[in-house]
């Protein structure tokens, strides 16, 4: 197990640098720069003030130079500093992700709590009235943009019936509330974001676990075992359901990312001060190093999903880790 753990690392070593080397071409070889940004992208501006902006943020120098730098800073942690503020790109993010991570936790929770169990069932009723009621509702929130259905909810229970608030992490004077009522004004906010985010995101989840318990329950040795009297309980969740699991895995590890990348749209439509919202501001100033370092970090963190799911693979499956 060690020795398939160790060759799964060292594989993603040239992946990851890979994936740093096409994050920062792309950063550098589209138009625009932070000196626009400063407004000084014009004609009429002083080309001097413009060339010394370049210099500052070391944009002049050769493109291997600059990529080799910010590399090694990388490998230390060190994301540089952001070209807004010049505050560390790290301590932006940091101050960002809880908001982040509150918020798709509370999404996994309830699209894992409610798209397993209907996906164990719909596969075990294949066909009933709440196998196609489950298909059409999971089919519409894979169709219906997450974006369009957070602006109508939005309308409607927060400006209409104004019940819900709209925006924001928490309200106006949170400071002075007392813990229990800062905790449900935090629980307030979270149910129209958490809401759209679970309805859209369980459809794909509950797919996966009814199309592979479908197979594993049409195989022989779930025959059998039902055959020797085994409850249908015991068929489905003992016998059928681990051997299930793989898919589970994949999706499970490939949601990590999810947790701390967060949704670039949804945390900017919902103003939520997380670390989509960020990214999205750092887009619009094009602030290279806080792109760059938010983009390095979700990479890292899809490539330890992969190795969590790869893990979890040889751990469900021992024959995997022997291919």
């Amino acid at each position: 197990m060690l020795k398939y753990i160790l060759r799964r690392i060292i594989s993603y070593i040239p992946l990851l640098i890979g994936i740093t080397l096409i994050s920062f071409l792309i950063m550098r070889l589209s138009p625009g720069g932070p000196e626009l940004m400063a407004g000084f992208g014009s004609a009429d501006s002083d080309p001097e003030v413009r060339e010394k902006i370049v210099r500052i943020y070391g944009l002049d120098r050769p493109l291997h130079e600059q990529y080799l730098k910010w590399l090694g800073n990388i490998v230390t942690l060190d994301f540089g500093v952001s070209f807004q503020d010049g505050r560390s790109v790290s301590k932006k993010i940091m101050e960002r992700l809880p908001a982040t991570i509150l918020l798709n936790v509370c999404s996994l929770f309830f699209i894992f709590l409610i798209a397993v169990p209907a996906g164990v069932y719909s596969a075990a009723k294949p066909g009933s009235f709440f196998d196609r009621a489950v298909t059409i509702l999971v089919f519409a929130g894979f169709s219906v943009p997450a974006y369009w259905l957070a602006l109508i909810f939005m309308d409607y229970f927060g400006v209409r019936l104004g019940i819900l608030p709209i925006s924001g992490l928490v309200s106006s004077g949170w400071d002075y509330f007392s813990p229990a009522r800062k905790v449900a004004d935090v629980a307030w906010h979270l149910i129209l974001p958490v809401f759209i985010s679970a309805f859209t995101g369980l459809a794909s989840l509950s797919r996966y676990v009814r199309a592979e318990m479908k197979e594993v329950l049409s195989m022989d040795f779930i025959t059998a075992a039902r055959a020797r009297g085994v409850g249908e309980g015991d068929v489905i969740w003992k016998h059928a359901f681990r051997n299930a699991l793989l898919p589970l895995a994949t999706l499970t590890g490939l949601m990590l990312p999810s947790i701390i990348g967060g949704g670039v749209i949804f945390e900017t439509i919902f103003s939520w001060p997380g670390v989509g919202r960020l990214m999205y501001q750092a887009v619009m100033a094009r602030d290279y190093p806080l792109i760059m370092g938010n983009g390095v970090i979700v990479a890292a963190l899809t490539l330890a999903g992969n190795f969590i799911a790869d893990v979890s693979y040889a751990y469900i499956d021992p024959r995997i880790r022997y291919k």
